[in-house]
This record gives C-alpha cells, structure tokens and sequence, in this order.
C-alpha cells in the first residue's frame, strides 16, 4: 500500500484507516524523529513535532514501512531489541526502494 500512496493513487488518510493507524504529533527529544507501537487493535504513530514537514514526512514513511513490514509482530518479542537496527535498516531500505521504481 504504501507504493500506491508514493504513486499517488491513495491518500495519507486512506493508507492510515486501511492499516488501522494514527499519527499523533508530540513533543520529543530531538534524537528520536519517531515510533510506531501496537496496541487494543491500533497502530499508534508518534512523530517529533520539532521536525521540519519534510523530515515529518519522511519519518511517517519509515513509520508505515515498519507496518507494511509486519515488523511489529514478531513472533518472540523478547528478541526483538537484539534485532532492532535490522529492522531500522529494513524499512529504511523498502522505502528507498519504492521510491526507485
């Protein structure tokens, strides 16, 4: 999904309901631009509000990629922060490589 919405076929919005999410737009230190978490059935995106729109959009890219992904429910969580920066490359890697074709 997120392809069609680089291609411009969908919108923000749209992808968002489709995938059950929500951005909310918070204050946070300025070394972390953003997260995603899961929980009662949501998505949950929080974005730095400090970030300039350019760097917002990118990080709600690299945010959904972690979804598109399915990198939020792995199997055994308790491993999932020795496998942390795979999966910070990973969605960094899908969303260069959409942006590509």
């Amino acid at each position: 999904m997120l392809k069609e919405l680089l291609e411009g076929v969908i919108g923000q919005q749209e992808l968002l309901n489709n995938y059950n999410a929500s951005i909310s737009y918070i204050k946070l230190p300025s070394y972390i631009h953003g997260f995603v978490f899961y929980y009662k059935g949501i998505y949950n995106i929080a974005i730095n509000n400090e970030l300039s729109y350019y760097k917002k959009k990118k990080t709600i890219l690299h945010e959904l990629a972690h979804i598109e992904l399915n990198q939020l429910c792995q199997a055994n969580k308790d491993m999932f922060e020795f496998y942390i920066d795979k999966y910070e490359d990973d969605a960094d890697k899908y969303i260069s490589f959409l942006l590509k074709k």
